[in-house]
């Protein structure tokens, strides 16, 4: 079956955002363009935490290297929920991330899970075979927009246990620290 690549070139809005309450919530990238067009793809939490991280750490390399005009740390200004309704397309398994130094922009690239592992090659590829896929073209100050929503998505979750770390639920935790006491 050919390969489905939903493709954005500098989308009016992609963001990181959650459905659900904190503990039961589900994570997923949303791409929009102007043209009424929204693509969202569920992924972990864990997988929003690293995209941002690297992302970061990509503009703060293209910044020390390149003579692009890469924006620092930036204010979140997109506080608005996911685009209803937010009807994912597939759950990521991979992602890609990457500078494309001819226009001077972000290429990320989030990769549908299969029956298969998803090979390494086939990330950001453009070949017509392979799992289906979001590739997102996004200028730096995007990016960086992307980068400050998503860290604020993530922390958003429910508080950690001042002893083990790990979340509280509303009703406690079995705290590992505690001796399988509930805090």
């Amino acid at each position: 079956m050919p390969r489905q690549v939903f493709h954005f070139d500098r989308p009016s809005r992609f963001v990181a955002g959650t459905v659900g309450q904190p503990g039961d919530r589900t994570f997923y990238l949303q791409a929009a363009d102007g043209g009424g067009r929204t693509i969202s793809v569920a992924l972990e939490k864990s997988q929003v935490q690293v995209l941002a991280e690297r992302m970061s750490e990509l503009l703060d390399e293209v910044a020390t290297r390149a003579t692009v005009l890469v924006p620092p740390d930036v204010e979140v200004d997109d506080l608005e929920p996911l685009t209803a309704p937010v009807d994912e397309e597939f759950r990521v398994a991979a992602m890609g991330l990457a500078w494309d130094g001819e226009a001077d922009a972000v290429v990320v690239e989030a990769v549908a899970a299969g029956e298969e592992p998803v090979e390494e090659d086939a990330i950001l590829s453009d070949s017509e075979e392979g799992p289906d896929a979001l590739r997102v073209i996004i200028t730096p100050a995007a990016a960086r927009a992307f980068v400050a929503r998503a860290r604020r998505v993530v922390a958003a979750g429910r508080p950690a246990c001042p002893l083990c770390s790990l979340p509280l639920d509303p009703a406690g935790h079995v705290c590992p620290r505690q001796n399988g006491y509930r805090r």
